[in-house]
C-alpha cells in the first residue's frame, strides 16, 4: 500500500481581481485529503472506496490514471480517499486530491515525489474534469505549500516558481506563479468558517464581470484588490500580522461591495472580528468559507460556531504533497 496527502488551500487575498490580471494570495491550510492505493488482486477493475470505480463520475482521477497508470502490465489499482477538506467549500478538495494521487502513482511507479509535476499533472486533470477551464493556484498552493501568488505577469519582488499555459478551444491563458517566505508569529493562526452552502465560481465570477460592464468606473476596485493583496504580501514577509489582518479586512468590504458575499459569509465574519486581526470570505464567493486571521482561535471558532458555521483552526507554511508513513493498522489492513 502507498498512502499520500496534500493539503487544501484558501485564499488571503486577490479574489476575482486575478481574472482582470492582478495578483491573487493562496496559503496552505492543515487540512488535508488523503489517497491510499493498493494493487487489486480479487477483480480485474478498478475500484474506489469499496465500489467499481466509474471513471465517468471522477474524471481527474481518469485523466491521470491514462497519464500514469496506462500500461498493459499494470494491474487494477483499489484507491481509498479520505480527508478532512470539506468538499464543495472552495478549500481545494478536489485539487488536493489530484495532487495526492499524482504523488501516490509516482510511488507505485517507483518514482522519486515531484510535487512540481504533481502540481502540472493535477492542473491539467482538473481542468479535463471542469471542461477545459481551471487555475492552476489550487493544484500549485496544494503540490508545494506554503504561500503561492498568482499573477498574469512575473512578479520581480518575489520567487518566480514558473509558467502554465492552458488552452481551451481557441482561448490560451498563460500564468505566473511565484512563491514567498512568510514570517508568521507562532501565535497566530488561521480559522476558516464553513457556511455549508455551495457557492458557484462561475456565477459569482458572471456576476462581477456584468457589474463591470455596466458600471466600468467600478474598475478601480479591482486595482484597489491588487494593491491590497501586494501590501499583504509585503506585510506577511516582514511578519506585521496587524497589517496582514486589516489587508484582508479591506479587501472583504471590496469584494462584499461587488455583490459575491451572503448573508451566511457576513453572519460568521460578524461574529468573528471582535477576536480577530482581520476577517473575509475566501474564494469565488456567494457561500463557501470565511477567514480570519486570529490570536484567539477558540474563541473565534466557538463564535463562529455559534452562528451556525463551522470552524477550524490551520497553521501557516503548512507543508505540501508528501507520502505518508503506513501505521500499524494501515499495514494489518494490507
Amino acid at each position: 500500500m502507498v498512502k499520500a496527502s496534500a493539503p487544501g488551500k484558501c485564499i488571503l487575498f486577490g479574489e476575482h481581481a486575478v481574472v482582470y490580471g492582478q495578483p491573487a494570495v493562496a496559503c496552505s491550510i492543515n487540512q488535508r485529503m488523503i489517497v491510499e492505493l493498493e494493487e487489486e488482486t480479487q477483480f480485474d477493475s478498478w475500484r474506489l472506496d469499496g465500489a467499481i470505480l466509474n471513471l465517468s463520475k471522477h474524471p481527474h482521477i481518469r485523466f491521470l490514471k491514462d497519464k500514469l497508470w496506462s500500461k498493459k502490465e499494470n494491474p487494477p489499482l483499489k484507491i481509498r480517499i479520505r480527508g478532512t477538506v470539506p468538499p464543495a467549500s472552495g478549500l481545494g478538495s478536489s485539487a488536493a486530491l489530484s495532487v495526492a494521487l499524482v504523488a501516490a502513482l509516482q510511488q507505485l511507479r517507483q518514482e522519486d515525489i515531484n510535487p512540481e509535476m504533481a502540481g502540472s499533472l493535477s492542473h491539467q486533470a482538473e481542468a479535463f474534469a471542469q471542461g477545459g477551464r481551471a487555475s492552476p493556484i489550487d493544484t500549485t498552493t496544494s503540490a508545494l505549500g506554503g504561500f503561492i501568488v498568482l499573477s498574469d505577469t512575473i512578479e520581480d519582488s518575489l520567487d518566480h516558481i514558473g509558467e502554465r499555459t492552458l488552452q481551451h478551444q481557441e482561448e490560451v491563458t498563460t500564468w505566473q506563479l511565484h512563491s514567498f517566505e512568510a514570517r508568521i508569529p507562532e501565535d497566530t493562526y488561521l480559522v476558516i468558517g464553513n457556511t455549508g452552502i455551495r457557492g458557484s465560481t462561475s456565477k459569482q465570477v458572471s456576476k462581477v464581470a456584468a457589474l463591470l460592464a455596466e458600471e466600468p468606473e467600478r474598475q478601480v476596485e479591482i486595482e484597489a484588490i491588487g494593491s491590497i493583496a501586494r501590501k499583504g504580501i509585503e506585510a506577511l514577509r516582514t511578519g506585521n500580522m496587524e497589517v496582514v489582518g486589516k489587508a484582508m479586512t479591506e479587501n472583504h468590504i471590496i469584494l462584499r461591495s461587488l455583490g459575491v458575499s451572503s448573508p451566511e459569509l457576513e453572519k460568521l465574519i460578524k461574529a468573528a472580528a471582535p477576536s480577530s486581526l482581520g476577517v473575509k470570505l475566501t474564494g469565488s464567493g456567494g457561500g463557501g468559507c470565511m477567514i480570519a486571521l486570529t490570536k484567539n482561535p477558540e474563541i473565534t471558532v466557538g463564535a463562529i460556531e455559534m452562528e451556525g458555521g463551522r470552524g477550524f483552526i490551520s497553521r501557516f507554511n503548512t507543508p505540501g504533497v508528501h507520502i505518508e508513513t503506513l501505521s500499524s493498522q494501515d499495514n494489518s489492513e494490507q
